[in-house]
């Protein structure tokens, strides 16, 4: 049966939709956002058009409009008794959109480390005796294990083989994680913003997400967590203290001891995403916080080598690790031997990786950070050590507008508000400085374009006093 989404839901999740003409084009462009950031499900009932009209207070023929623009692009499709229904997005309906191709900083990932096709090279040399083992293995190579856990222990974690379990990926772990800890209605607490696949696997177990914001200047609410702690006692704490997505803070010694305790106290098991925690550009080293053995961590090799190299692991307590390896045969039957061997041979070299990460962000932070300062200076640009982006402060609730008016026009990003809990953040933009400098500088300068058509479109004077923390969340 098809989800349904009610004209008032729908209406609030566009926000500031009409900034350009004609109206049901910039209605159906907003409708298109909100399909592609996956905040409106594939398969979700749209309101019929004289309900959503009449909540959007326009004519019914812009709705009709719009919908048959959705239906053109392949976004939503007509059926008997269901009205009009939202579609799973392949490449067609996408590249009927974006068909002027363009710069896609949707995603935030680095390009491949440039010594991996020799690191490839070097494991399929022995692949006669790769594919002398079973090839099915759940807990994972025992050498990639120890690898592992040997890492965790010149960090000041000491880590056992047993304590690790290699998974697809960072978002495998998080699923395995939240279907083998997670029952429907038990809550889960979770910054605000945050990595936006993180929720959405936690919402599909049936889990109620309890946020706690995190900002650029002033970190994580450390009052608004205990309180949350206390009041909600979560089963699970999800948060991602080294170089948060997508803020770029890292957890000062104070934060992480609140949340700590403030956990324990609640009886609620920390999950700590670790997936940027190596992507250190410039400062210090600091401690890496929240060293509990009762919490779980989630790390992988996909920012730091390669997003294809489908590698992550999980390290937690021995007693879940068994449970976790009890549950993970209804999900899959193990990572494959040869990207375990290349991600054995990888964390072999992880420092020399990690020098050549640190160079390649920085010249695209640096880049970026220029580029903005000198052509919308009026924004707010966080001074961030590591990570893959700024998160970015507009000093107005514009950042929907702006992603579909930058999309028509070549650049692909995701809108503030699909990094939202329960939603929120239209004044920051989340700009990845993974890609080339010169593709950021070419995005900055569309960018600024757009941000001249949107605010002119509705007349909208920029400049003025910063919001307040809770105005932020607008």
């Amino acid at each position: 049966m098809d989800s349904r989404l009610s004209a008032r839901a729908l209406v609030e999740l566009l926000g500031l939709w009409r900034t350009a003409d004609p109206a049901y084009d910039a209605l159906a462009d907003g409708i298109r956002l909100l399909c592609l950031d996956n905040r409106i499900a594939p398969e979700t009932a749209l309101p019929a058009e004289r309900e959503f009209a009449a909540a959007l207070s326009v004519s019914r023929t812009t709705v009709a409009a719009a919908y048959r623009a959705l239906r053109s692009t392949g976004h939503i499709v007509s059926r008997q008794g269901s009205g009009s229904v939202t579609r799973p997005l392949g490449r067609t309906a996408s590249a009927r959109w974006f068909e002027h191709g363009g710069i896609d900083l949707q995603r935030a990932s680095p390009p491949a480390w440039p010594g991996l096709p020799g690191v490839i090279a070097e494991v399929m040399g022995s692949a006669t005796s790769l594919v002398s083992r079973s090839g099915y293995d759940i807990l994972g190579h025992a050498e990639l294990r120890a690898a592992i856990a040997d890492r965790y222990t010149r960090q000041g974690i000491r880590t056992a083989p047993d304590q690790i379990m290699v998974t697809n990926g960072a978002q495998h772990a998080l699923n395995l994680i939240a279907g083998t800890l997670l029952r429907r209605a038990d809550r889960v607490l979770i910054e605000t913003p945050t990595y936006p696949h993180a929720a959405e696997t936690f919402r599909r177990v049936g889990s109620r997400l309890v946020g706690v914001p995190v900002g650029v200047e002033h970190g994580w609410d450390l009052d608004r967590a205990a309180q949350a702690f206390f009041r909600t006692a979560p089963v699970l704490a999800y948060v991602m203290p080294q170089f948060q997505n997508p803020t770029g803070r890292w957890m000062t010694a104070e934060e992480s001891a609140v949340f700590a305790r403030a956990a324990h106290d609640a009886g609620s098991i920390l999950l700590i995403d670790e997936t940027t925690a190596d992507l250190r550009i410039d400062g210090a080293a600091d401690p890496i916080p929240l060293a509990d053995d009762a919490g779980i961590r989630v790390g992988s090799l996909g920012k730091s080598v390669w997003g294809g190299l489908r590698v992550g692991w999980i390290r937690a307590a021995d007693d879940l690790i068994r449970r976790m390896r009890a549950a993970r045969t209804s999900y899959d039957l193990g990572t494959p031997d040869l990207e375990q061997a290349i991600a054995t041979l990888a964390i072999a070299r992880l420092d020399e990786i990690l020098t050549q990460r640190s160079s390649l962000l920085r010249a695209g932070r640096d880049a970026l950070v220029r580029a903005l300062a000198s052509t919308l200076p009026e924004w707010e640009v966080p001074d961030v050590h590591g990570g893959v982006a700024l998160w970015v402060g507009l000093g107005a609730p514009l950042s929907s507008a702006l992603v579909m008016d930058a999309t028509r026009h070549g650049l692909h990003l995701s809108a503030g508000p699909r990094f939202a809990v329960a939603g929120g953040h239209e004044r920051h933009l989340r700009i990845p400085f993974t890609a080339e400098p010169r593709e950021l500088e070419r995005s900055v300068e569309i960018l600024a374009a757009s941000w001249a058509r949107v605010t002119a479109g509705i007349g909208l004077q920029v400049r003025g006093p910063r919001p307040t923390p809770a105005e932020a969340l607008v």
